[in-house]
């Protein structure tokens, strides 16, 4: 099954990229995270693992499997009988704005299983996860105009 939200943002790519990769603050700027954990150090790197806490969802330990810096991660989750890919990912347009694609794809025997009892669910985090992105690098590059914060971006 897979579940995925594009958004545009008048934000820069740096901005989205600052915030994307920053993963413990999700909980922060979307409502489908309540807790973002280091298990291995917070850096957003291949094999470090996040424990996620999601509204109505069990505790899931992911591994980050890929990230091209400035641009996509994706981390993976497992459990018996359905494997998780989560990817984001961040673009410049030629317009100058920035496209935001967050997705999830869940694959396994029993991915049909999971898909009929969270589909619905699944969507909703996956659009609340982009636009809260989007709201976070907005604002921080409000905050960056401003000269009132530091977004750890490029």
């Amino acid at each position: 099954m897979d579940y995925e939200q594009t958004i545009s943002t008048t934000a820069s790519i740096d901005h989205c990229w600052a915030a994307l990769e920053d993963v413990t603050t999700y909980p922060q700027w979307t409502a489908s995270m309540s807790l973002v954990e280091p298990l291995d150090g917070p850096a957003l790197r291949p094999g470090n693992r996040f424990r996620i806490r999601q509204p109505g969802l069990p505790t899931t330990v992911w591994r980050v499997s890929e990230v091209v810096p400035g641009t996509s991660f994706a981390w993976e989750a497992h459990a018996p009988g359905v494997h998780t890919i989560g990817h984001h990912r961040v673009d410049r347009l030629p317009d100058g704005t920035t496209r935001i694609r967050i997705g999830i794809r869940q694959t396994g025997p029993l991915a049909w299983l999971v898909a009929l009892f969270i589909a619905a669910k699944t969507r909703r985090y996956v659009r609340l996860e982009a636009a809260g992105l989007k709201a976070a690098a907005e604002a921080a590059a409000v905050a960056a105009d401003d000269g009132t914060a530091s977004t750890g971006g490029r």
